[in-house]
């Protein structure tokens, strides 16, 4: 805790980077309470506005409240990344624990299975499965698993293979501390740091994927207010910058948001850097 608190003074990136994605985390939650308009009720009579003092964000090609419209879709963007960053790192850590801890064969035929999925683009693996699952969220979600999940396991299983070999785990077995126990109390919790520095940073990458999924009509069904599908929306409009810039702007500062974090936290949990906190 004194590490993040000095942390937060020190590194002015990381701590812009906790405002910006607390900033959209609250938005997100306070939606109902903040957005002026109801994001998907159309009204014609006012469509394709620019942004003015009734309608902050300007209005789309139905008359529907941009501003309004990304406020509530930072509830489907931040969900997207942070459920699929949750899951493939559950996934992945326990997966390539395993596969480092024991090692040999299991070890191989494991490692050759996540490698296939990894040798797939994953923009591409994830458009097939969305594609053959049918375009909601809950399959763009799981897409994005699928092609996530190998990434978190092979960093994991790196790490292990270096854990395993340290004298405490040895004790541990030489006490008579059963596989399980040796994996559960001392190689994933000695483990976890790279996983969780590469997951603070794949939340905007993930959240990117989901926007292009979604801007490529393999996302949330119409009218859901998503980032991505709104930016789609705008790619006919070139001359309204607004329907298509603003909800572009809400993708660009929640990914930046949680690099910045990521690069923090790395300095704070990295070993080698740790000293300076």
């Amino acid at each position: 805790m004194h590490g993040l608190k000095k942390l937060l003074k020190s590194n002015y990136l990381f701590t812009l980077g906790v405002i910006i994605c607390l900033a959209w985390i609250l938005a997100a939650i306070l939606a109902p309470v903040i957005a002026p308009y109801d994001p998907i009720v159309q009204d014609l009579g006012v469509r394709l506005n620019p942004p003015s003092g009734d309608h902050w964000f300007g209005t789309d090609n139905f008359g529907r409240d941009i501003f309004s419209r990304v406020i509530y879709g930072g509830r489907y963007s931040l969900l997207a990344g942070v459920v699929t960053v949750i899951l493939s790192g559950i996934i992945g850590t326990f997966y390539g624990a395993i596969a480092g801890y024991v090692g040999g064969m299991v070890d191989n035929v494991m490692m050759r299975f996540s490698e296939m999925i990894l040798s797939f683009p994953s923009l591409v693996l994830a458009m097939i499965i969305n594609a053959v699952l049918g375009s909601d969220l809950f399959n763009t979600l799981f897409a994005l698993v699928i092609v996530s999940w190998p990434t978190y396991a092979r960093l994991m299983r790196s790490v292990v293979l270096s854990v395993k070999e340290n004298e405490y785990v040895t004790a541990s077995i030489a006490l008579g501390a059963s596989r399980m126990r040796v994996l559960m109390k001392e190689i994933i919790p000695n483990s976890i740091n790279s996983v969780l520095i590469m997951a603070t940073t794949d939340i905007g990458n993930k959240i990117l994927m989901f926007s292009t999924l979604s801007f490529l009509g393999l996302g949330s069904a119409p009218p859901t207010p998503e980032w991505g599908m709104m930016v789609s929306d705008g790619a006919d409009y070139f001359n309204k910058f607004w329907i298509a810039g603003f909800p572009g702007l809400a993708i660009f500062t929640m990914a930046v948001g949680a690099n910045f974090i990521g690069d923090g936290l790395r300095d704070l949990l990295d070993p080698k850097l740790r000293k300076e906190f």
